[in-house]
């Protein structure tokens, strides 16, 4: 087995896992650790954000405008609250 540790959570968070887990047919480890391979760091963003500009430049021949990026991020951010908002 590999090398292991623990987390402490309050007792209303870890009730809500062990329920998260039950829905999904999975355990809280299990939960956590998907959660922890799947959601990118801030640097893993910005990576990602830097391999964009690259594709984008590739494509359109110009790197986006400092405005242009402001205005996809805003873009972007209002898609994923709306996503939040229609899955509650």
């Amino acid at each position: 087995m590999a090398d292991e540790t623990s987390i402490k959570v309050s007792v209303a968070t870890r009730d809500r896992l062990a329920a998260l887990a039950t829905e999904h047919g999975t355990t809280i480890r299990q939960l956590v650790e998907e959660l922890a391979e799947t959601r990118p760091t801030q640097a893993e963003y910005a990576v990602r954000a830097e391999q964009a500009r690259a594709e984008l430049a590739s494509i359109l021949g110009v790197l986006p405008s400092e405005e242009a990026e402001a205005k996809a991020r805003g873009l972007l951010e209002r898609l994923g609250a709306s996503q939040d908002t229609a899955a509650a």
